[in-house]
């Protein structure tokens, strides 16, 4: 331990990145201490991640059922009960956040329950207390954003979503990243008749066209309304319901309305001021490739930097501190090749460049595409195809993109993900012997290159 110091790390952040990095410094041996206002686990714990795919789950019973016939199943006229899915979410929660409390005192971290604020360099409130450190973490991550529009007290964001105590006859989800797309499949699912609203002419903005292209038409035909080149420009209370007036000046008539616009770096009343760290134009905390700030003994991971917004990678970005500071050295995080999930319904899983991407890095690629029925929906007459896609260096002949719509998408894509950072050849994947029957072996089965253009 510093001698000059109560600890040789300080977290400001119980989140998936603040967790990760505490833990690790704290087995290496550091002395570490950790401060979080609100709930272990972050974002994905609580309000993120493992919620929203609690209830993916249960939204997507009602398909299942309807399914269920074409396979010989009569299951009589089904219910669902709102308030049990939330119940039993929130005893998985408790439990989560149980099990990061032991993973911290298990390593030996001190864990303070409070808002942690910087007063200089290496100072640190919670409340009346104060705590000094040699080096300090902030890992406070992000939370969402509402435009300033007139009545935009009225609307929910994805944190009071997963608290509401009864489901919306009808919503309007406002927004075009993977919350809104994933919302609007889980209350649809669940029945609520659902509105998208999206400023642009194609949600998903930065994923594979053909992905987003395949997608708005899957959700169509499950019933989500999809409103393109939608944007609303006030919200009115209206009976017991909320009128929203769009730019164009018509209006919708609903009971609730979703802002899923975005999510802003939580840096507000920090004290980065008074500790003099620097952020951008976005309020996101400025690191560099070691994740130091502008103050040499203060870094910041996760959310709160404005990279790349997703859990595992937070997670990466604090093993890989935790093991510079105070193991002796570890490989930097890629950002090369993540791989993600849409948990929409049908699903997306995606991992490397999109076409377009590929074209601008590469010039001259192939493209490997595939749309089809899967062998489940001959039976039970959904109306629905998977997609698949390969894009390929053509002077390489590396895999560079791999992109999925269909059930399991992010199971099957995770693996190829694997594939793709040990820099998997297309000929190596025409060498692989897929399991049939799956929707899995197409990604080997495909031979035949769409035309170029």
């Amino acid at each position: 331990m510093s001698q000059s110091y109560d600890y040789d790390l300080f977290v400001i952040g119980g989140g998936s990145g603040g967790v990760r990095c505490s833990r690790v410094a704290a087995q290496l041996g550091a002395t570490v201490g950790l401060v979080e206002e609100r709930y272990l686990g972050g974002t994905c714990v609580n309000v993120g991640c493992v919620p929203k795919k609690l209830l993916v789950y249960g939204s997507q019973i009602r398909a299942d059922l309807e399914d269920a016939a074409g396979f010989g199943w009569s299951v009589g006229e089904p219910s669902f009960a709102w308030k049990t899915l939330i119940a039993n979410k929130d005893k998985q929660i408790a439990r989560l956040n149980r099990v990061y409390e032991g993973l911290l005192d298990g390593a030996g971290v001190t864990r303070y329950s409070g808002r942690g604020v910087l007063l200089d360099r290496h100072t640190i409130a919670i409340g009346e207390r104060r705590v000094t450190a040699e080096t300090i973490l902030l890992a406070t991550g992000g939370w969402p954003k509402v435009p300033q529009i007139p009545g935009r007290e009225l609307a929910l964001t994805s944190n009071e979503v997963f608290a509401l105590d009864e489901l919306p006859r009808r919503v309007v989800i406002v927004g075009g990243g993977y919350i809104a797309v994933e919302f609007a499949s889980i209350l649809n699912g669940c029945g609520v008749e659902t509105t998208l609203l999206y400023r642009g002419s194609l949600f998903l903005r930065g994923f594979d066209d053909d992905v987003r292209t395949h997608l708005a038409e899957q959700m169509k035909k499950r019933g989500v309304d999809l409103r393109f080149e939608s944007n609303p420009a006030a919200l009115e209370r209206r009976g017991a319901g909320i009128a929203v007036q769009l730019e164009d000046r018509s209006q919708i008539e609903t009971d609730a309305v979703l802002f899923a616009t975005g999510r802003a770096p939580l840096t507000e009343g920090l004290g980065l001021e008074a500790a003099g760290v620097e952020t951008d134009g976005r309020g996101a905390i400025v690191v560099d490739e070691e994740f130091r700030t502008n103050v040499p003994n203060i870094y910041a991971v996760g959310d709160v930097i404005g990279r790349v917004q997703l859990t595992p990678v937070a997670l990466a970005e604090g093993m890989y501190l935790a093991r510079r500071l105070f193991g002796g050295g570890a490989q930097r995080p890629s950002y090369d090749v993540i791989p993600t999930a849409v948990f929409s319904q049908p699903s997306i899983g995606t991992v490397g460049l999109t076409e377009q991407q590929a074209r601008e890095r590469y010039g001259e690629i192939v493209i490997y595409r595939s749309s089809f029925t899967p062998l489940k929906n001959n039976l039970s007459g959904r109306d629905e195809k998977m997609l698949m896609k390969l894009v390929v260096d053509r002077a390489s002949d590396r895999v560079v993109g791999c992109h999925m719509v269909g059930p399991d998408a992010g199971e099957i894509v995770q693996g190829l993900a694997i594939a793709m950072t040990c820099g998997a050849t297309k000929a190596q994947f025409d060498q692989t012997i897929g399991i049939h029957p799956t929707a899995a072996e197409e990604f080997v089965t495909m031979r035949t290159p769409v035309p170029s253009g």
